[in-house]
Formats: C-alpha cells, structure tokens, sequence
C-alpha cells in the first residue's frame, strides 16, 4: 500500500543533472540489465518470469507497449521482447497497490503537484473512487453507484454529443468494438482517440493516395527488401524489436537510410542481446546512410528524389520509372511529374539542411534498388505539412512500382500495441457510411451519420463549454493533449469525468465537477467472466490479429475488465434500447467476436481464425492491386512545397521520448542512450546556435513558443545541454513540453498537433524571488 507515510518513491527532483556523450549504438546487455532492475523493483521474481516467459507468446499476452508484430509461431524467440517491453509489463504487473487509504492521505491538489514519474510508481489502482462536487479527495464507491452515477449524468445532457468517448491504443478490439457501439447507440460519433495525435496523417494521406489508411507490408517484407527508409523515427527507444526486423534486412543483403534531425543510437548500430555477436561482438551496423535532416525537411526531400527519378527516366527512357503499374494501377501522373520537374534545389537545400550530394547518393541507392520500404512515425506525422509529406512518400515508391508486391511499400509504424485495432473497430469520429450501415443491419438502429470531434477539436468543446461529460478508457488525455494549460482549464470545466484505467496518471487529478476513477485489469491479467476465462485480441502495425491470454492474478479482486465495465454502463444508460445483448457480451466476449465477424470487413469467422497460433492477417487490398479509392487507382499528388521556418534568434523544437519512457509516464530521469541522467527539464541545441545565441552549456533558461495568437505559451526552468542536433533546431521530452504545442497549430486536413515543430526562443530563467 502505498502512503505518504509509506511513500514508495519520492518525487525525483533535478539537481544533479549529469550528461555524458551520446551512445553510438543501441540495446546489447546493458539492456537486459536495466530492463531485470526496473522489473524486480515492481515485483516479485516469480511474477516477473512469468511475465516474461508469457510476454508475446502465441499462448500468452500481447505486449501492452509497442505495435510491432511478433514472428510467426515456430519462429519466435524466448525472450520475444525489448528492454522498455520488459519495464512496460512489469509496470503494469507491479505489486504496488493504491487503495482506498492513500486518497484519504493525498488530496487532489497534493497529487496535482507530483510529478508523471510519482504518480506511476505508486502502483495499481484497487477499487472504484469518486470525487464529489466541491471535495479535495477521493472516496470509495461501489461499482453499481460509480455507473449508475455516469449513467445518470449521460443520461441529463441535452444532446449526446455533449458527450466524450476518449481511447489509447491500450484498449483490446472487442472492448474497442463495444465502445463505438454503445456511444453510437447513445447517439454520438464523439469518439476521439490517440491516433487523432499520432498518426492521423498517415491515414489522411494512405486513404486519399491508395484507398487504405493502413501499412501494406509484412514483417517478411522488411527482411527481404532491398531498401528501407526509417524517416523520422527513433526505433532503439520507440521500437526497440524493430532492430532486429532491421539486423534481419541487413543480413539478407538489403541497405537502410535512416532520416531524422537527431543521430539515435538505434539508427547507428544494433547488439542484439539474444545473439552471442550482440554481447560480446560490435553488433550490427544499422544505417547505410544518415540523413540528418532539419524538422519538417522531408516533404522537400522525397520531392528532390522523384525529381531524380524523373531525370535519370529521361536520361535513360524506360528503364527507371515502372510504366506498366503507373499505366495500370495509377492515376494523376502527369499533373504530378509537371509540378515534380519544377523542384528547386535552392529550396531543397535550404529546407533540408543537407548537401547535394549527399541527397544524390541516396538517389543512387534507389536506382540500384528493387524493392523499397518507406518507414515512418511521428517525425513526419506530427508536422503542419505532415500529409502532403506521406503523399509525397507514396509517389516516389509509385514510380518504381514499390507498392503491393514482395518487399516493398508503405510501413507507419505505430507506437501502441492496439491503436490501429481500435480504428478498425470503429473508434474514429469519421467512420464510414458503409460501416455505420453494418452496425445498423447488425443491431437494428440508426447510428449518427454526423461527423463526431477528434482530440483536438475535443478539447475545443469542453473549453467552450459544448461537451460537459468525458469518458476516457485507457491513456492519460491531459498529459497527451498540446497546450497543457488549455487542456486542463477545459477538463476541469467538466460536469464530470471518468477514466478507466490501471494506474494513477495526471487525468485523475485535473478533473471534472465530479470525477469517477475506475479501475479496470492490465493485459496481463487473468479475464475470469460468467462464460468462463476469457481472452481479448489486437492488431499490431502490420494488420496481423492474435489472441492475448492474461496469466497473473489480478490487482485487486475489485477489478472488472474493460468488456464488463463498457458493457454494465451501456445497460445503464441505455436499457433495453436499442436491444443489444449487453450482459452477454460481458459473459462471453466470444459473442463479441461474432458479432464483429459481420460487421468489420475481413473479420469473417474471427472465433475460428483467431484461435489458430499466431493468428491470422487481415486483407490489404492494395497487395492485391486493388485501390479502393474513388477511381479504383493509386493516386499520384501534387504537393506544393513548404518549409519550416524560425525568425532570426528563435529554434524549431521536436518533443520527444526518452530512452526510458512510454508515452507519457517516465520509468525513469534517465536518457542514457543520449546521454542524459538525472533530468527531464532540458532542451538539447546543437553547440553552433548555443553560441550565436549566447548561452552556456548547463545554463538555466524558460522555453517561450511563438504563436500568432499573441499568447505567451512558457516552459520553466529547463537546463540547456549542447547536442549534435540539426543547426537551428532543438529538441525537448514531452509531456514537459506540450505546453508549447498550441491547441490551432494543427497539420493540414489531419488536424494533428504539429509536436515536431514548434517555434521557440529560449529566455534565461529568472531566479525565484
């Protein structure tokens, strides 16, 4: 039990900053080491090796990290796992537990005041808490008056689009399933979710380009591609397993260039720590080429690309650019090559911060390539011209024909176990009339056809005072969410909010009028229901769906399953209109499963398939030459060029992770393959613009992001620290620093928060008074 008496953890604090030069290569046995240490200082041996040995296992539970798949079954290793997996589960399976007890020791203003780190380490949540209008602490409540409460409130609102129904990409597809149906049962398509600030981009550009907003390639395609791009990206932190997809490419003979603003450890070199040559050898080099780009430098870069492509076409007629699949498979070529043709090298310099030539070795690389993979994250997705970037992507692999065929296509690669099962299942505000007419068939009701809010547009309601309820299972929305500030004056203008959730994060202590906690079980967890114990299912970033069977006996014996609390409130806000079998679903997520086996497109005889080890893959039609877009082609684009830009004496700030964080909750104060320790509050500049703005290494300064709305928008107090990042850019951890992201500076037709570049000056701190 954790209390301020028993205090497990203390809040860290930032005075002994230590910085040490950046690690050039990325895991090996330090690792293991780091990952063992953090694991048993949550818990016992025995739960950690069963976590572990159960961890990604065709009969155990998916990982509650990352999304990168799994080998097939007979492939797998062991230890199918990454360090920052490793600490994830074991955060999760942790023996600490907050009770009852502690919300009487802590009111919510004290918890407001701790840091993400402290309210993580306290432990599992244990039993349903409620706070009331006008009280400073939780209390206990019942599970029957927590739902009949929340009940009540959906139930008072004047519209149901008043309401919110927020997701991370924790949630499992049958809970995500059930989700969507009861909010669009309730009445609204108000479902905002992780993807809206992640990879929203991604899918704006894939749907309108090839007719799908998913990947196309499979784990079997990175190993056998001749060229991969990882653009925008840091997989020794993000994706740790996906050096070892990387190391199989290498060893297959294909080449990787990896592009980004920063020079990551993972993008250098790679010491498997399962392979002899990982720990006692020099591991692998991972990137042929390092492109080290400015932020928002790719557009300009992929346009430089194609137009080599389209020259070296000229100078050798038929021989580089595949006419056949543009002929067949594509549409708007010509009006493409007309605008690619006039690209600027001035312009491309400038915004890239690269040389001539060294673009043109990468331009060489293509040519003698056949088969290519452009791999991606938030490096491109979270930018204003973030769509019009992906787009230019997908032309330049149409032009050689690198879509759809073995080793080579598109590759977004996401960054939580489920979130692009949740969009299959319905959780997006923007589904299409053919899916809400399958649920109508399935169900016998209308859904809404209105278009619902994503995450920023949320925001925008509860501010205005438009949406007074918000629900959010999984993920910690105010700490995600741009403009910090903003976010917590529109949460806390709520009637109520409601998280479900396994631990304590920031959410629970910016909150509504009345606010409910609901704790809910870890994938890790035994699932025991009416019906007998239960499994759950995922999609991970390559469209494979699989099982996921808790082994651990849960938290508390208070919990209940995401499935059971979703479907228990349904029933309470609902009743028994429309008739939809609520209480079966909860017994049974069987019964779930059929149900979406008619209404989710390639989910035919889900039961039966997903019972197989390892799962199965689910349809890409652009593999089969099949572009479901409005002209039944592939789409070339025209995109016009842009450029970020800072005035004179200002830097373009990225947010990132450290080394030992996940999504918003630190494990640690450490960064150590960048060579931080002991610290958060710092902003890496590169030593160049250290000195033209005449600031020492160490220095204490504010971080101030330059809007057009005149706000003052201000991060306190971070220590400067000289990095080799891009000249004229600068980088800092998130959620620190999502106090800097505007709320309206949002990428072109995705509306995601532009994270990866936020104009900022850096002020010297004033001492306090």
């Amino acid at each position: 039990m954790s209390t301020s008496k028993d205090p497990v953890v203390g809040d860290p604090t930032e005075d002994g900053l230590k910085v040490t030069p950046p690690k050039t290569w990325a895991t090996g046995l330090p690792a293991v080491t780091h990952a063992m240490q953090y694991s048993l200082g949550q818990t016992s041996v025995r739960r950690t090796a069963l976590t572990l040995l159960n961890i990604n296992q065709a009969k155990g539970f998916d990982c509650p990290g990352c999304a990168w798949p799994e080998p097939g079954p007979g492939h797998r290793a062991k230890n199918e796992y990454c360090e920052n997996g490793a600490k994830h589960i074991n955060d999760e399976a942790t023996s600490r537990r907050v009770t009852a007890d502690f919300f009487r020791t802590h009111s919510i203003a004290e918890l407001d005041q701790k840091s993400d780190y402290w309210l993580n380490q306290q432990g599992r949540l244990t039993e349903p808490m409620v706070k009331r209008p006008g009280a400073d602490h939780y209390e206990p409540i019942g599970w029957d008056d927590a739902l009949g409460l929340l009940a009540e409130e959906l139930r008072r609102l004047d519209s149901p689009d008043e309401a919110l129904f927020y997701t991370s990409g924790r949630l499992n597809n049958e809970a995500a399933f059930l989700l969507q149906l009861f909010a669009r049962a309730f009445g609204t398509n108000n479902l905002p979710d992780c993807s809206n600030m992640c990879h929203e981009s991604s899918g704006s550009a894939l749907m309108e380009t090839l007719g799908i907003g998913k990947g196309s390639v499979s784990l079997d395609d990175i190993h056998h591609s001749d060229l991969i791009f990882v653009v925008g990206q840091n997989p020794g932190t993000n994706h740790p397993r996906m050096l070892s997809a990387l190391e199989e490419t290498k060893r297959n003979g294909g080449h990787i260039v990896a592009v980004n603003p920063l020079p990551e450890a993972g993008l250098m070199r790679f010491k498997h720590p399962q392979k002899a040559r990982g720990i006692v050898g020099r591991g692998t080099a991972i990137a042929d080429q390092f492109l080290q780009i400015r932020p928002g430098g790719d557009l300009a870069l992929f346009q430089a690309l194609n137009l080599l492509l389209l020259e070296a076409e000229d100078a050798r007629p038929g021989e580089v650019l595949d006419h056949g699949f543009i002929r067949t498979h594509t549409t708007g070529f010509d009006d493409f090559a007309e605008l690619a043709r006039k690209a600027s090298w001035d312009d491309i310099l400038d915004a890239t911060g690269l040389t001539r030539e060294e673009i043109e070795a990468v331009g060489e690389r293509v040519l003698r390539s056949g088969r290519i993979i452009v791999c991606w994250a938030m490096g491109l997705t979270q930018h204003k011209h973030a769509v019009p970037t992906i787009r230019e992507v997908v032309n330049f692999l149409m032009l050689r024909g690198n879509i759809g065929r073995p080793g080579a296509g598109v590759c977004p690669v996401r960054g939580h176990s489920n979130v692009q099962g949740d969009r299959t299942m319905g959780i997006w505000e923007r589904m299409p009339q053919s899916f809400l007419d399958a649920l109508e068939r399935e169900f016998a009701f209308t859904p809404p056809a209105e278009h619902g809010l994503d995450s920023v547009n949320a925001i925008r309601a509860m501010r205005d005072g438009d949406a007074k309820v918000f629900v959010g299972v999984a993920g910690n929305f105010v700490r995600a969410t741009p403009d910090s500030d903003v976010t917590e004056r529109a949460m806390r203008r709520c009637r109520l909010t409601a998280h479900i959730s396994t631990k304590l994060n920031r959410s629970h202590t910016v909150c509504g009028e009345t606010a409910l906690i609901l704790p809910t079980l870890g994938r890790s967890d035994r699932d025991i229901q009416a019906g007998g114990e239960q499994f759950i299912t995922v999609e991970d970033s390559m469209s494979e769906v699989h099982a996921s069977r808790g082994r651990l006996d849960p938290a508390s014996p208070h919990l209940l399953s995401e499935v059971a609390i979703i479907s228990r409130l349904a029933r309470r806000t609902l009743g028994d209109s429309p008739a939809i079998p609520w209480e079966k679903f909860e017994a049974d997520y069987g019964t779930i499963r059929d149900r979406i086996s008619r209404v989710v497109p390639g989910f035919g005889d889900f039961n039966a398939r997903v019972d197989r080890p390892g799962g199965f893959r689910l349809p890409n039609p652009v593999n089969d030459g099949v572009f479901p877009t409005p002209s039944g082609k592939a789409v070339f684009t025209r995109n016009d060029f842009e450029m970020l830009r800072a005035p004179a004496g200002h830097l373009l700030l990225q947010t990132l992770r450290s080394h030992d964080q996940w999504n918003t909750i630190p494990y640690a104060m450490n960064d150590r393959y960048r060579g931080i320790h002991n610290g958060r509050r710092v902003v890496l500049v590169n030593p160049v613009d250290l000195e033209a703005l005449g600031l020492a290494d160490r220095s204490e300064v504010d971080l101030v992001s330059v809007w057009r709305d005149g706000v003052e928008r201000r991060a306190e107090k971070f220590r400067v620290v000289a990095y080799p990042t891009t000249p004229g850019s600068a980088a800092a951890y998130y959620p620190e620093t999502n106090v800097l992201v505007p709320l309206d500076s949002v990428a072109d037709i995705s509306n995601t928060p532009t994270s990866k570049g936020v104009v900022v000056r850096l002020e010297p701190a004033v001492a306090a008074g």
